[in-house]
């Protein structure tokens, strides 16, 4: 996969703030969907798994997945230092370009990822045919927003690709909708701060019962 500014920025990127919005996310997510020792975990777009960590303590075995080489590796290190269980499988895996694992999971969880990604539907496709029957994934992102969130992408500081300015979690909960789940939507569960502005994030729960009708 070829270099990205994710790369450059995956050393320094659990500072405070990723860290805590990472344990009000996994909380939001443990209240929406039954976790237990046997569930099957994997995260898209999962960075250096702070999402994972927080929720590693309710889970069975965790899959973590990005395309940034920087990222698995801050990720790897977390398990080969025991941050991260010692079974957590470290993936470089892009389901827009790429062809679904075999793999089963019980939850998908994905925070802060689909807004970088210009087509959704092979994304949301794949997680259809991973998730177990009766599974769920678990979308946090951006509601939508003036693109004052990326404003500064232009000139380097936020180093990376944008797609989407937030979702409007109507309008992406008929796009799920659509593709065959069942969803639920809480907004507001966590939210990131740019300088003095509060930007909230929205999270949808989706079952996979729909699709398997």
């Amino acid at each position: 996969m070829p270099h990205s500014s994710f790369d450059d920025r995956a050393a320094t990127w659990d500072d405070p703030d990723k860290i805590e919005r990472a344990r009000v996310v996994a909380e939001a997510i443990a209240r929406a969907v039954p976790l237990d020792r046997t569930t099957r975990v994997f995260e898209y777009g999962a960075g250096t798994g702070l999402v994972s960590e927080q929720l590693a303590h309710s889970v069975g075995q965790i899959t973590l997945a990005d395309p940034s080489e920087g990222m698995r590796q801050v990720a790897q290190a977390k398990v080969d230092a025991g941050a991260l269980p010692d079974t957590t499988r470290v993936w470089g895996l892009d389901l827009a370009a790429e062809t679904p694992p075999e793999d089963q999971f019980d939850l998908i969880v994905t925070v802060m990822t689909l807004h970088h990604i210009a087509e959704l539907r092979p994304v949301l496709t794949g997680f259809a045919t991973m998730l177990t029957e009766g599974g769920h994934l678990c979308i946090v992102d951006l509601e939508a927003e003036d693109g004052s969130f990326h404003e500064d992408s232009a000139a380097g500081h936020e180093g990376h690709f944008h797609v989407h300015d937030g979702f409007d979690p109507d309008e992406l909960s008929d796009r799920l909708a659509d593709a065959g789940f069942s969803i639920t939507v809480e907004r507001s569960v966590a939210q990131v701060m740019k300088g003095d502005r509060p930007y909230p994030l929205f999270l949808a729960t989706c079952t996979a019962d729909q699709l398997r009708a």
